[in-house]
């Protein structure tokens, strides 16, 4: 199959991908096709909303969808990371065998990542990076395609570990959960309290997700919109030349080139699944929020004036 008849063939079965997530998930669009386009990029995602926005059920319908396994891992303070990468153990022949942990899927769900300690939070890392787990000197490969998607609550910040920048900048994605609107969740109300449960059919399995992957990568894409990105990017930085006074004003820190990687590769595939052969600069303003919101640290200035960080990366287009 050429490349145009798999970006097409991607288009049909991302239609059809989003109505069978719909038959389960209602309303919360924006979060749906953003934590789509970051496995299509195969990108890790921070989910952030308050309780019972159907966070965990997101990720687990997409799961079903997309013919992954799928783990679910609830952070708590009292977490070790064996209990996430998995230990060794003597056996009856008095020989050390390794035990897989959870964090041996394709999909992982950390819920609440923000409630264990950072020793806990760092088993993750080389697992993002990597695509492995290094148990005992000995490395392990994960099976591919292999995704974080981690949620945190934004009220509950008692007793909570917040994840350092280093770690937040693994994550492609952040994407925010917002309350559905009355309609939605009349129909929320009414689709969860009745005896009809919805199936989910999976569209794809790991192999096919592997090969959109690849197909996202080699998309081309013209040095105007690659230059518009990096240049976005450093509009964010305080010390840049690009600054605008509204982030001198209001930023401490500015995103790093990972930033400006994620852009042009997220744009990529938003450009593919709305059946564009090449993106341009209106699909990296339409994926730049979730993708620097997090990598973008306001001052104590913003927060006493109630500016938000969307505010002030959508000022920048």
């Amino acid at each position: 199959m050429s490349e145009v008849a798999a970006v097409d063939n991607l288009v049909k079965k991302y239609a059809q991908l989003q109505q069978e997530i719909g038959k389960v998930i209602i309303g919360q669009k924006e979060a749906v096709n953003f934590t789509l386009l970051s496995i299509f990029c195969g990108g890790h995602s921070l989910l952030i909303g308050v309780p019972g926005l159907a966070k965990t059920l997101l990720v687990n319908t997409i799961s079903n969808s997309l013919g992954l396994g799928f783990n679910r891992i609830q952070f708590t303070p009292d977490l070790m990371p064996s209990d996430i990468l998995g230990s060794e153990i003597l056996d009856e022949t008095r020989k050390f065998k390794f035990i897989k942990g959870p964090i041996f899927s394709n999909i992982i769900l950390a819920d609440e990542i923000n409630r264990t300690p950072p020793k806990t939070q760092a088993a993750l890392l080389e697992a993002m990076q990597e695509r492995s787990v290094t148990i005992a000197g000995n490395q392990y490969n994960l099976d591919l395609p292999f995704f974080v998607l981690a949620t945190q609550n934004p009220i509950e910040q008692e007793g909570t570990y917040p994840l350092p920048e280093a770690q937040l900048d693994r994550f492609m994605f952040s994407i925010n959960l917002d309350y559905p609107s009355f309609e939605e969740e009349v129909e929320v109300v009414k689709s969860t309290t009745s005896l009809n449960e919805q199936k989910v059919n999976a569209l794809f399995n790991a192999a096919e997700i592997v090969e959109i992957q690849k197909l996202i990568r080699k998309i081309p894409v013209a040095d105007n919109v690659i230059k518009y990105a990096v240049s976005l990017v450093g509009k964010t930085r305080p010390n840049s030349d690009l600054a605008t006074d509204l982030v001198k004003s209001y930023i401490d820190w500015g995103a790093g080139p990972r930033a400006s990687q994620n852009l042009i590769l997220a744009a990529k595939a938003h450009a593919a699944v709305n059946g564009k052969y090449s993106p341009d600069i209106e699909d990296v303003q339409a994926i730049a929020v979730p993708i620097l919101s997090h990598r973008v640290v306001k001052n104590y200035k913003a927060e006493a004036e109630g500016i938000t960080i969307k505010e002030i990366i959508t000022s920048l287009f």
